[in-house]
Order: structure tokens, then C-alpha cells, then sequence
């Protein structure tokens, strides 16, 4: 007899064992059917992200020209990931990061506060008075798109765009094979470059429009920026923008929504967390590891490793599951218990290592300001019965999509 969890029952993707109290049988696995490798444990997690020169993030080498060349035959790979700070490798990465980390400075980021405050207060106060609220819809996707759209440049207006676009690159429930291309697979990816085509092309606008009309904004210092006396090109600009606004939301929105949904799950904590607000930032900290937005990051081996006891040859992928090593028995006592006072909390959802989440800050501001202000206006958030929420489709995610709320 099969029991059923919380995970079947909000519909988590089903190769998501780990959000169903299992832990893996291997920690490092060859998934010779998907053509990589995955890796489930925190240690091996973390030697893998804190080795860049064995573990390159440049995966698309590895993806077979052929099956793209199915999806899209004019695909350029090479301009498509020029200045994408995820698929880079030092000494370039470095380079390139250098140039935005002015833009996430801790005191940037503490000045932000009060903006995040009152778009949150703005969000809300347009959400209404019917004692309903569609948390994803009404403030978790707004708010940081709008935080970040304004640091880039860009008119937040525009968000609505951005969301069907975004829509365009995760809305595929099908597991990523370096093997069999099967037409499912073809048609997410088909589906998830018009996404990328037409969120870089709208960038590309205004990238165009900073080189003759230059602004106090963080395109124009893209757009002005030097690396070893050279500037960078058009496509370097849009790709390492379009990283810093797709991947300036999308983990506020998940890392919100997943939060209030683990406080409504586990109601003793929601009293104590509203009783207490220094809890809130450790509460945030407890429901990344819980719930961890992003999965997994892909890494391609540059040599022959041994890892987690298992020996990996050169040139393969590597799916990094930091979401199964965030529930790591050997790591986390009692890995499926939400416990905001966990310490230490050496959790990976942001990653580690030089690709460690550049916006990991303003996400926990924004996650910190929301949720206080959240408590502030409402004297209790539940999820409604017959309503449970929505999660992405997309295996390598994990965060509530819709989550309806009632307030009163």
C-alpha cells in the first residue's frame, strides 16, 4: 500500500522523491537513460559547486548539435549564451560579475528597503478588501519583478510580457535527456526558446536604446562597462541582462509563496513566527531548504572525477539536485521537519561557490519586507480548502504558481 504525501496531493512532480521522505539509494547516480549524472547529496553537492575548474558550468557543449538542430536549425549557441553569467567559468565569470556586484552592494540593497516596502503596500492595497488573496497573482510576482525591472531600467509596466514569456521556459513537465528526443521534449524546448527569443529581442530595444540615450540605471552601466579595455558586445549586454531579470524574480516569487504555504502547513509556527519577528529571516532560511525554488544546476565534468565513491569520466552532465541535498539525512537531523530554528541551516538553494546567487540579498529582503508586512495587514493567511495551490510543472522547480489565500 502506497501512502500518499502532501507532495502527491499539491501534485509535486512525481521524480521529486525527496519531497516525499525518501532519500536516495545512491548519492551519485548514472541516469544512463537521460544520458547524466545526478547528484543527490549535500556533500558531493557541494564539492561539485565549489570546484569550477573540475565541475564547468558551460553545459551546452555537451548538448548534441543534432538534436538541437531539430528544434531550431539557426540556433547559435555561442551568441545565445555570450555574457550568460550561469554558463560561465572564471576567469570571464569573475570578470563579468565583478561588473554587476556594484549593483548588489550591501548597502544598495539595505537602500532598497523602503521601495520594497511600498510596492508591497501598493500590491496589496490594489489586491482589495474581499478578505481573498491569490498571493502569486497579487504580490509574490509583482513585487520583485517590479524591484528588478527598475534596477535594469526597464518600465515595470511591461510585466506582464515578462510573464508570458517566463511562462514560455518552465512550462514543461517533461525530464531534460541528453538521449531520446522525444517530440514532448522537442516542443518544450521549441516553446522555451520563443520565450527567450522574444524576452532578449525586447532587451535588445532598449540595450540599443542606452548607446545613444544613456540613463542612471544598471543597463547603461552594462551598456558603458569595460572588461580589459574592451566593451562588452550587444549580445554580451542582453544575455547577462536577461540572466539578472529573469533570475532577479523568479526565486522572490517561489521563495514568498513557498514560505507563506509552509507556515499555513505547519500552523504552530505561523503563531510563533507572527509572535516573534526575529524568526521571520530563519523562517524564510528553513522554507528554502523545505521547499528549495530551483532544484537543480546543471555542471559538465573537465575531467575524470571520483565522486561520492563513484567514478565520473571526463565530459559528462551533471544534474546537481540541491534540493534533495537540502533534505540530506547525513547533513539536516529530521530532513523533513519544517524547523525554522534549525542551526546551523547549511542549506543550498542559493547555491555556493562563485556562481553563489549575486541577488540572494535583495531575495531575502524582499522575502523579509513582504512577510512582516504580510503579518501587519492580515491576522491570518490560510489556504482555502478545495483550492490547494499550484506548483510549476517543470521538474528542476519547486514553488507555488497560484496559491489562494483567505484573510479574514
Amino acid at each position: 500500500m502506497t501512502t500518499t504525501t502532501q507532495a502527491d496531493t499539491w501534485g509535486l512532480h512525481e521524480s521529486q522523491f525527496w519531497l516525499r521522505g525518501k532519500q536516495p539509494e545512491e548519492r551519485v547516480h548514472h541516469a544512463e537513460e537521460l544520458g547524466f549524472w545526478n547528484v543527490y547529496g549535500h556533500p558531493e553537492a557541494e564539492e561539485v559547486l565549489r570546484d569550477p575548474a573540475t565541475y564547468s558550468s558551460d553545459t551546452t557543449r555537451l548538448v548534441p548539435k543534432e538534436m538541437m538542430a531539430g528544434v531550431d536549425p539557426d540556433i547559435d549557441f555561442e551568441e545565445m549564451q555570450a555574457g550568460n553569467l550561469l554558463q560561465l567559468d572564471p576567469p570571464l565569470h569573475n570578470k563579468m560579475r565583478k561588473l554587476v556586484s556594484r549593483a548588489f552592494t550591501p548597502k544598495v540593497v539595505a537602500d532598497l528597503e523602503p521601495r520594497i516596502a511600498a510596492v508591497t503596500n501598493e500590491m496589496l492595497d490594489a489586491a482589495g478588501s474581499s478578505g481573498r488573496l491569490e498571493l502569486v497573482e497579487d504580490l509574490a510576482y509583482p513585487l520583485p519583478v517590479i524591484v528588478i525591472a527598475e534596477l535594469l531600467g526597464v518600465p515595470a509596466s511591461d510585466r506582464h510580457l515578462f510573464k508570458g514569456w517566463v511562462d514560455k521556459l518552465f512550462s514543461s513537465s517533461e525530464q531534460f535527456s541528453l538521449k531520446e528526443q522525444t517530440k514532448g521534449r522537442e516542443d518544450a524546448v521549441k516553446k522555451s526558446l520563443e520565450g527567450q527569443k522574444a524576452l532578449v529581442e525586447y532587451l535588445g530595444v532598449h540595450v540599443d536604446e542606452r548607446r545613444k540615450q544613456p540613463r542612471e540605471d544598471l543597463l547603461t552601466k552594462l551598456v558603458e562597462a569595460e572588461l580589459d579595455g574592451e566593451k562588452l558586445t550587444r549580445n554580451e549586454v542582453v544575455n547577462f541582462a536577461n540572466v539578472l531579470l529573469l533570475a532577479g524574480h523568479i526565486t522572490t516569487t517561489m521563495l514568498l509563496g513557498n514560505a507563506v504555504l509552509c507556515l499555513d502547513t505547519h500552523r504552530e509556527w505561523d503563531e510563533r513566527v507572527r509572535a516573534d519577528r526575529s524568526l521571520v529571516p530563519p523562517a524564510i532560511e528553513e522554507s528554502l531548504r523545505y521547499l528549495s525554488p530551483f532544484a537543480a544546476v546543471a555542471r559538465a565534468t573537465m575531467r575524470e572525477v571520483e565522486l561520492g565513491g563513484v567514478t565520473v569520466p571526463a565530459d559528462q552532465m551533471l544534474m546537481v539536485w540541491v534540493a534533495a541535498a537540502n533534505r540530506d539525512d547525513r547533513v539536516f537531523a529530521e530532513p523533513d521537519t519544517f524547523n525554522p530554528l534549525r542551526d546551523p541551516n547549511p542549506h543550498l538553494a542559493f547555491g555556493r561557490g562563485i556562481h553563489f546567487c549575486i541577488g540572494a540579498p535583495l531575495a531575502r529582503l524582499e522575502g523579509r519586507v513582504a512577510l512582516n508586512i504580510l503579518f501587519d495587514r492580515y491576522p491570518a493567511l490560510r489556504t482555502i480548502p478545495g483550492e490547494p495551490p499550484k506548483f510549476q510543472v517543470n521538474p528542476n522547480m519547486t514553488g507555488v504558481r497560484e496559491l489562494p489565500l483567505t484573510t479574514a
